[in-house]
């Protein structure tokens, strides 16, 4: 076949060779996709999505069809009693804060349970940023962290102590910027049933950023009473262009939905304008679309280890994300390898991505994202801080084939600038 991209002879033969290992993983992630493609398709049915549904709102948006049956189709698919879809979650750090904000009060704990949290949320909590900024810990919320032992598993004596005053038990299952593996459903699992050994009235809540329709089961199904993610991400499928969601149990769905919206109101009010086909088609192509993901994710660890370098997981480990960490080991070789995604991707592959000063985090970020959506990292994208351990954090391939080219490409900027 013809080489369209003037890919050199030695990475397409790699590329022959990593995706050769590849093909028991890709068969078992084609199962979890039929399976929960048949999860979401029994939640439209179920719950009567119709072409009215697709029909936008306006004002104050009461009686909006649409936006209620995407909350039932949500909470059904996911798990649990209820759910908060909205366009107006502006990204998943919003939809994090808002839950947060809306089931902690002033003198309640929140103890992490996965270690420090992902950086845009530190100021949220309180751990970083000006002091009266209006964070929790400005509210009067404790806050609370169990390091994870060997920065890698969760400590499970500590969890058991910690959570004996705590009010949420907060639990991040994807990375962020750091190297410790993603937390399967049942890790969650045994850190909730930790937790609630200690305080059965404890809130366990679940980052689900990037984990959605990894895995046959969500978090909700194994004792999370409150999930939150973005609709970029997952669950959106690459056709939401904004949003975010929460679910759970009712009355804690409730108590977010008072803070996104206003006390005494909460789902009641908020137009969808013309958003609810987006979320809805975005919804039902999401088990796909992360399929996709997840094998490009597959992929490019096989790839780059027969390149020579680290990858967190390991090539035949099981995914409970999207997210592939790859160790670069200095700057030069994260931009080369950012650049050469941007490079392969549909949308400003011509743009050639910089680090910088990026609101929330802490050092100067790069991140390469061509993508149809701003910023949808279900897209393929790459992102890396610059700063130790110099990795890369690859997600996204809404196709497989684009998704793999883009991986390529990647190492082969490397090599141009002769970094490979």
């Amino acid at each position: 076949m013809k080489n369209l991209f003037d890919i050199s002879p030695h990475l397409l033969e790699v590329a022959e060779k990593a995706e050769s290992l590849c093909t028991e993983a890709f068969a078992e992630i084609d199962k979890i996709a039929y399976f929960n493609g048949q999860k979401v398709l029994k939640a439209f049915i179920d719950n009567r999505v119709s072409e009215t549904c697709m029909k936008g709102t306006t004002g104050y948006g009461y009686g909006d069809l649409g936006r209620d049956t995407i909350d039932k189709v949500y909470a059904q698919a996911f798990g649990g009693e209820d759910a908060i879809v909205r366009h107006t979650f502006v990204n998943g750090t919003h939809t994090l804060s808002t839950a947060l904000f809306g089931v902690l009060r002033p003198g309640d704990k929140l103890l992490a349970l996965t270690g420090k949290p992902y950086d845009t949320l530190e100021e949220v909590i309180g751990i970083r940023g000006v002091k009266g900024s209006g964070s929790l810990v400005d509210f009067g919320v404790e806050y609370c962290q169990v390091d994870l032992l060997d920065e890698t598993s969760p400590d499970f004596e500590k969890i058991f102590e910690e959570s004996k005053t705590a009010k949420v038990a907060y639990i991040q299952r994807s990375r962020g910027y750091s190297l410790r593996p993603s937390f399967s459903v049942d890790v969650i699992s045994k850190m909730a049933e930790t937790a609630r050994n200690a305080n059965p009235n404890i809130i366990v809540m679940v980052d689900n950023c990037y984990g959605e329709f990894v895995e046959s089961k969500e978090p909700l199904q194994c004792g999370a009473d409150l999930i939150m993610g973005s609709l970029i991400k997952n669950p959106g499928g690459a056709i939401a262009s904004t949003g975010g969601y929460i679910a759970g149990k009712a009355d804690l769905v409730e108590k977010c939905a008072d803070r996104l919206t206003c006390v005494g109101m909460g789902k009641e009010v908020g137009c969808s304008l013309n958003q609810n086909r987006e979320t809805l088609l975005g919804f039902f192509m999401a088990p796909e679309i992360v399929a996709n993901a997840v094998k490009t994710s597959v992929f490019a660890c096989n790839f780059y280890t027969l390149l020579g370098f680290e990858t967190f997981p390991k090539p035949n480990e099981k995914r409970t994300d999207i997210i592939a960490s790859i160790l670069l080991n200095n700057e030069e070789n994260i931009v080369a390898f950012c650049q050469g995604i941007q490079k392969g991707s549909p949308v400003d592959s011509y743009v050639s991505p910089e680090a910088w000063e990026m609101p929330g985090y802490d050092s100067k970020v790069i991140m390469a994202a061509g993508a149809f959506t701003m910023g949808a990292s279900i897209e393929l994208s790459a992102d890396a801080p610059i700063r130790e351990p110099y990795a890369a954090w690859l997600q996204g391939g809404i196709t497989y084939s684009s998704g793999k080219t883009g991986v390529i490409l990647a190492a082969q900027e490397m090599i141009n600038r002769n970094l490979l």
